[in-house]
């Protein structure tokens, strides 16, 4: 079983992402940091906690940081999840609060707690990623892996046409992480582009898990009509869950080790580019998934949920 802390910007598929976590046997979700991109952080500190509360999950939630490290905010993404981050659902109030420390602090003390055993999943911009690396030097060698979505060696961008979202967002936080070299693994567009999930594949997760799942497919209806409008009717990528499975499921993704610089300015803003390895560690970048099985754990974890 893996130790598992999500840094999330929930948002749709981080949703699905964490009650996929939730769901799965082989992962003990340890707690979940929040961090802008999707929504704001403020946002996505009430969805996460939202989130485990659905789960009937009682975890810390740290929040994050407020903007990238140098560029000036950006705006959240509304027109892919909803002005409160999960489609049309409106905003509600969770119970609980989330924790006094940051989300740097947190990682770094669990990571010092879990030394050599905590994965570490960011599934939205890299801020939070970046700032507990520069505020503890043994931050990397805590943690067993950085499993990071985002980025793409071969397949182009998402948010322009040469980057995809959460590198774009922050993109100096970024070329921190990918700068600390072995233990960081790339997720990418590459490989999440292949593994689609339908509008029936939706109503049979509700069917199965009608309370949880039956919320995933209300939040769905919203994502894949903005996939419509950019003329992909095949169904939405499960960017984030894909994350989260090769964490526990590396197996089902082929590996190549790289090193990765990123682009911090002009017009290929955020672009996952490869760098001398003379400069800088290599990192393993996922080129290749078996589809299928990722996609089916993905439906059978979440058969197992309320």
């Amino acid at each position: 079983m893996i130790k598992l802390i999500i840094d999330t910007d929930p948002g749709i598929d981080d949703a699905m992402a964490i009650f996929y976590a939730a769901a799965a046997p082989d992962i003990d979700l340890l707690g979940l940091t929040t961090i802008f991109g999707n929504v704001t952080t403020e946002i996505a500190t009430r969805n996460a906690l939202r989130l485990l509360e659905m789960a009937e999950l009682d975890l810390p939630v740290a929040r994050g940081a407020e903007a990238p490290l140098i560029l000036p905010p950006f705006a959240p993404s509304a027109y892919v999840h909803g002005d409160e981050g999960f489609g049309d659902i409106p905003a509600q109030t969770p119970r609980g609060n989330a924790i006094e420390e940051d989300a740097a602090d947190f990682l770094i003390r669990m990571a010092r707690e879990h030394r050599g055993e905590l994965v570490l999943c960011p599934i939205g911009p890299l801020t939070n990623i970046a700032l507990a690396i520069q505020r503890d030097s043994d931050f990397v060698k805590n943690v067993k892996r950085i499993v990071i979505m985002g980025g793409s060696l071969e397949e182009g961008g998402n948010i322009t046409a040469h980057a995809e979202a959460n590198i774009y967002h922050d993109p100096h936080a970024a070329d921190v992480v990918f700068a600390a070299g072995g233990k960081v693994e790339m997720v990418g567009l590459d490989v999440t582009h292949r593994i689609l999930c339908t509008k029936a594949d939706f109503g049979a997760i509700a069917a199965q898990s009608p309370e949880l799942g039956g919320v995933l497919q209300k939040m769905s209806e919203f994502y894949l009509a903005f996939y419509e409008t950019v003329g992909k009717f095949d169904g939405c990528s499960l960017h984030d869950p894909a994350a989260v499975i090769a964490c526990s499921h590396p197996q089902l993704f082929d590996r190549r080790k790289v090193a990765v610089k990123v682009a911090c300015e002009g017009e290929a803003l955020g672009a996952t580019l490869i760098a001398d390895p003379s400069c800088r560690g290599e990192i393993s970048v996922c080129m290749g998934v078996e589809a299928g099985g990722v996609k089916s754990l993905f439906l059978k974890r979440l058969a197992l949920l309320p």
